[in-house]
């Protein structure tokens, strides 16, 4: 008896803790919730490691961690994007805790970091990656006696004063991008002031890309984008969009807002929105029709979204499609689902045929978005090339891309982080066998690049296919959203 009335007390403690727990901050541990003293803590700051790529990483603790005394980040962890590891979140952007900024440290030191900071808890903060690499990486955490955690949208979305239409995707490489750009264009149609925000891609002076502000070609040029930025900066300019991006996306926010009476989220990989949407667009391949609920955190954002768009069913067959609408349908009942096409041209078909082709693929899709090829690659087949393996020229630095992403099939993503690989990259082109070069990059890679073969763009684009929509679920929520000219 005295042992069953013991257990009953003990659950009787744990309800109340549980009753407790729930008034506490959000940002507190695991372990602080449930009240668990923790010997290896000192001065009484929970440390914590935020384990990101140089994007939800820092807005995740300039939402959640860089006011909070209680909290000690001792370092950011790199992974997907090479040369962030070695450097440091500055203390300007770190604020008044963190006088001498974070170290960014390699994730493949996750451990020796743990124990040599006794850490408390890791927190995950990146995208488009498989469910197990997650808890891979979790198992490390606890390991090394940390809890591991999720900082979910109402720890990390921002509130806008305007109204938001966000365009996500369940994996890197679905065509949102281009949606995204189609969007833009939509409303501006409709006579209103548009702000596109993207998903951040910092990748150069953090300090100085606290906030940006793209307008002109000439700025991309200004603030040294790199390739994968200029990717998806450069489209939208063309078409007379103005860009927002940066680390800090409450400043980002804020000046957006100041010039625009809708804002477009333009998410990078398959992450969900930095601000709060009003209308959630979600985009799927139909060429992965069974990557709906694989990857992180695509699934969440599969599962949160209002609309669905099916892509590519112009390249898909019929069974595929018709899968990936069942797969949609398995995680989230409620969202409207539309059909959309994403046809490809080249812009000179006549080059290319029976010719030796080299193939550039957007890099993020064909690197970690973990396609073999891309749109160059069908457009190129489709124009009777021959395409030719750039592994056969690649030069040393690119030799390690395709080392590090042993799936890419007969093509060359573009990767160009920095001057070297830029460099890399034309080096390949320049030594290689081909007779033209098709390039399916979003930007003019020529005048970047100056490769000396000729190279023959391929272009793709977002076009309505089906009886339902896009652009009517739009319209409605302008008109239910945006107020009349005369009250903005």
């Amino acid at each position: 008896m005295a042992e069953a009335l013991s257990l009953r007390g003990i659950a009787t403690l744990l309800a109340r803790d549980f009753r407790k727990m729930a008034g506490k901050s959000r940002s507190s541990s695991l372990r602080d919730r449930l009240g668990i003293p923790n010997p290896m803590s000192s001065a009484g700051r929970r440390r914590v490691i935020v384990a990101g790529a140089a994007g939800r990483d820092f807005h995740n603790f300039n939402m959640v961690f860089r006011k909070d005394s209680g909290v000690e980040v001792v370092a950011f962890t790199a992974a997907q994007i090479p040369g962030i590891a070695g450097r440091r979140y500055p203390a300007s952007l770190a604020g008044p805790l963190y006088p001498g900024g974070i170290p960014i440290v390699d994730e493949t030191a996750l451990e020796s970091l743990c124990t040599t900071n006794r850490v408390d808890e890791v927190v995950f903060a990146y995208s488009d990656v498989r469910h197990e690499h997650v808890m891979h990486l979790a198992s490390r955490a606890l390991a090394a006696g940390a809890d591991f955690a999720l900082l979910g949208p109402n720890s990390t979305m921002l509130a806008s004063a305007r109204p938001v239409i966000a365009v996500t995707a369940v994996r890197t490489g679905c065509g949102k991008s281009a949606i995204a750009r189609w969007l833009s264009r939509e409303l501006r149609r409709q006579g209103l002031r548009v702000a596109v925000l993207r998903h951040p891609m910092p990748y150069g002076d953090l300090a100085k890309e606290r906030a940006q502000r793209f307008a002109t070609m000439a700025d991309l040029g200004a603030a040294q984008c790199t390739v994968e930025e200029r990717e998806e900066y450069e489209p939208h300019l063309a078409t007379g969009s103005v860009v927002f991006a940066g680390v800090d996306y409450t400043e980002i926010l804020r000046l957006a807002e100041k010039e625009s009476d809708v804002i477009v989220w333009d998410g990078g990989n398959n992450d969900f929105p930095f601000v709060r949407p009003g209308l959630h667009i979600t985009v799927a391949d139909a060429l992965r029709p069974q990557q709906v609920a694989t990857h992180h955190p695509g699934e969440a954002v599969a599962r949160m979204a209002d609309v669905f768009v099916v892509n590519k069913i112009d390249s898909a067959p019929p069974s595929d499609v018709d899968l990936l609408e069942r797969e949609l349908r398995a995680v989230n009942a409620r969202a409207a689902i539309v059909r959309a096409a994403s046809p490809i041209r080249l812009d000179d078909p006549s080059a290319v045929k029976g010719r030796r082709v080299l193939v550039i693929e957007d890099g993020p899709t064909i690197t970690h978005g973990g396609m073999p090829y891309g749109a160059g690659y069908l457009a190129a087949v489709a124009a009777g090339a021959d395409v030719i393996d750039p592994r056969l020229s690649a030069s040393l630095e690119i030799q390690q891309v395709f080392k590090a992403y042993p799936h890419i099939g007969k093509v060359l993503p573009a990767v160009g982080y920095d001057a070297i690989q830029l460099a890399a990259l034309k080096a390949t082109i320049d030594d290689s066998a081909a007779d033209v070069v098709v390039s399916a990059t979003p930007i003019d890679l020529a005048q970047l690049v100056r490769p000396r073969k000729r190279v023959v763009r391929a272009r793709y684009e977002f076009a309505e296919a089906g009886d339902a929509r896009l652009s009517s679920i739009v319209e409605a929520f302008v008109a239910r959203e945006v107020p009349p000219r005369s009250e903005r």
